[in-house]
């Protein structure tokens, strides 16, 4: 059930009213449910239930501190892609042990400071970074737990800029490569075999290309074992999708892991899974204030406060995302807008063609922008970022400050 609800006609987070929340902290304003985030991720936990292994959130979807803390004391486990996450995920409170690092270009001081904290594994996506993660290893004198992530070449009938499954991607070992790369891993001093992974995109509605991915990493398994190389886990990486449209279907958590637990089972496998989208995007809205009306002989304008530099999804993918008033109102003509920014690029905007009744110093509600909102703005045309605020009931905790001009210069110097 969604925490952000109308209430006599005025959109709430859990208990708070948003115009009451703008007030205090400005707008353009990222709002997240602690409610909804622990609602998602405990779907998780208990699908999961008594089968050995872990829930590791996507540090990338969403790194706010807050957010982390979260779900770090939930007792999440975390998919990182730098070090810079992985110092995010310390800092929240976050077990090192529960911690994956993904991603095809990892550095040398990344490597050393994973090995030093001691995380759960790599999962790595070639063999030259399997031998700088031994190099790595020797000089600290550790063994180093690795993953190889393996790319099955299913199409995920996802965007392409989100699609990481096929031989076309950058990601990943083909599926038919990877018993060589596992026997060359197990000859390696300082590097532990413990599973195997596969990512092969994200908001994946449809289970099947997923269902496709297990099968082919489980021949593989197979073939290993019966090599004599026994992997402990099978790690199916995230990518399930929420329902953005009302006509796209998010699938069903609990079903989808009791599939792959009774493919698991027999195999005395554990399971590694890196949702993020699925559990932070509906604890998260964008909130934007309408500036002026413009309007045109082929397109309405309502120009707002808030950015591609703010939420660059729709600029970067075409991504819809729903946009509701924050304060329903009655008697008003209703005409289709573009929603958009005030940055000089025809590709800022937030949503087009939205039938919706305006005025201007009208509040809207940008919905499920928990996921690759904050985290993905950018500070282009010289733009401050926007506040993150979290509420739990009635109680409300600013989790980022709005960035000031003076945050933005700080870092700069004169010409010589």
């Amino acid at each position: 059930m969604s925490t952000f609800v109308y209430r006599q006609g005025v959109l709430h987070a859990e208990a708070c009213a948003v115009p009451d929340l703008v007030r205090q902290f400005g707008s353009p304003l990222y709002v997240y449910s602690k409610q909804a985030l622990l609602s998602q991720f405990q779907r998780y936990q208990d699908a999961l239930d008594d089968h050995d292994g872990l829930i590791c959130f996507a540090v990338k979807a969403n790194s706010n501190l807050g957010v982390l803390k979260v779900l770090a004391d939930a007792g999440a486990g975390f998919d990182i892609v730098s070090v810079g996450e992985l110092e995010r995920v310390l800092r929240a409170g976050g077990r090192p042990d529960r911690v994956v690092f993904s991603g095809v270009g990892k550095q040398r001081d990344e490597i050393a400071r994973a090995l030093a904290v001691g995380i759960h594994c790599f999962n790595v996506e070639s063999y030259p970074e399997l031998e700088l993660i031994n190099t790595v290893a020797m000089e600290l004198k550790v063994q180093a737990p690795v993953s190889l992530r393996v790319n099955p070449n299913v199409d995920a009938g996802t965007h392409p800029y989100i699609s990481t499954g096929l031989k076309a991607n950058k990601f990943g070992v083909p599926v038919e490569d990877a018993e060589a790369f596992y026997r060359r891993a197990n000859d390696l001093q300082h590097i532990e075999v413990v599973g195997v992974d596969c990512h092969i995109g994200s908001q994946l509605t449809d289970t099947a290309p997923l269902a496709e991915a297990l099968d082919s990493l489980l021949e593989l398994v197979d073939r290993l074992a019966a090599s004599g190389i026994k992997l402990s886990h099978v790690d199916m990486g995230g990518g399930l999708g929420v329902s953005y449209k009302d006509d796209e279907q998010a699938p069903d958590i609990e079903a989808y892991i009791e599939y792959i637990k009774s493919r698991l089972a027999p195999r005395g496998l554990s399971l590694v899974l890196e949702p993020g989208r699925s559990i932070v995007a509906d604890a998260g809205i964008f909130v934007t204030q309408v500036q002026l009306l413009k309007e045109g002989e082929e397109k309405n304008f309502a120009v707002v406060d808030g950015a591609m530099n703010d939420l660059l999804r729709p600029a970067l993918y075409g991504a819809w995302q729903r946009v509701q008033p924050v304060t329903m109102t009655e008697g008003r003509d209703v005409r289709t807008w573009d929603i958009v920014g005030p940055i000089c690029e025809t590709g800022d905007f937030l949503a087009k063609d939205r039938d919706l009744a305006l005025q201007t110093g009208d509040l809207l509600a940008i919905m499920q922008a928990g996921a690759y909102g904050f985290v993905m703005a950018s500070n282009y045309n010289t733009r401050p970022r926007a506040a993150e605020i979290m509420v739990d009931g009635a109680a409300v905790a600013l989790v980022r400050r709005r960035e000031t001009l003076d945050d933005l210069l700080a870092l700069e110097q004169g010409a010589l």
